[in-house]
């Protein structure tokens, strides 16, 4: 029994271990989990182009924001916090729930916290727009009016965009969970 650790080897392998140690390449395998991982359905439900939508849109009026000098008016202040904050929380949302987050943390109820962060973020989105689009006049006789004008105008667009995630983000939330006997015909 004493020579038992020296005997006995506990490896196994599998077809990519196989074809690493004869030469094969392992980011072949590494690119196989990596595709696995991602959740395909998600990107194409109308949550997740929404979720783009507001990444890229909210992006576009926090750059158009930045390129003036913002810091002039207080509202714009509010604007750029609102816009910068919840661009960075959409984008580790949307890949937290592209990567399948919802899996690992499985204490966490996905569907209410999703629902709620698009609320809440529908919410901050209308205060900012409104300081925003209240604020373009004082821009009037500036080079930056446009830029502020059009960054008024992708705000509202975001904004609808958080509110119909909100909608989704609910009917998700209140659906019936899959049930099968809410989808039977009766005879």
């Amino acid at each position: 029994m004493a020579d038992f650790p020296s005997n006995v080897t506990t490896e196994t392998s599998t077809r990519n271990s196989r074809s690493s140690q004869a030469g094969g390449s392992r980011l072949r395998g590494l690119t196989a989990n990596f595709t696995t991982a991602l959740d395909m359905s998600f990107i194409r439900s109308i949550q997740a182009i929404l979720m783009m939508a507001e990444i890229i849109l909210g992006l576009i009026q926090w750059a158009l924001i930045a390129s003036a000098p913002y810091t002039i008016f207080a509202a714009y202040g509010w604007v750029m916090f609102v816009a910068v904050t919840l661009w960075i929380l959409t984008t580790i949302l949307f890949f937290m729930i592209l990567y399948g987050a919802q899996q690992k943390l499985t204490f966490v109820p996905w569907p209410m916290v999703v629902m709620v962060y698009h609320a809440a973020a529908a919410v901050l989105y209308l205060s900012a727009f409104l300081a925003n689009a209240a604020s373009v006049r004082l821009w009037r006789s500036s080079f930056f009016y446009n830029h502020m004008a059009a960054a008024a105008f992708f705000g509202a667009v975001v904004t609808i965009a958080y509110g119909a995630s909100a909608f989704f983000s609910y009917l998700d939330w209140k659906g019936d969970g899959g049930n099968a006997a809410n989808n039977t015909v009766p005879t």
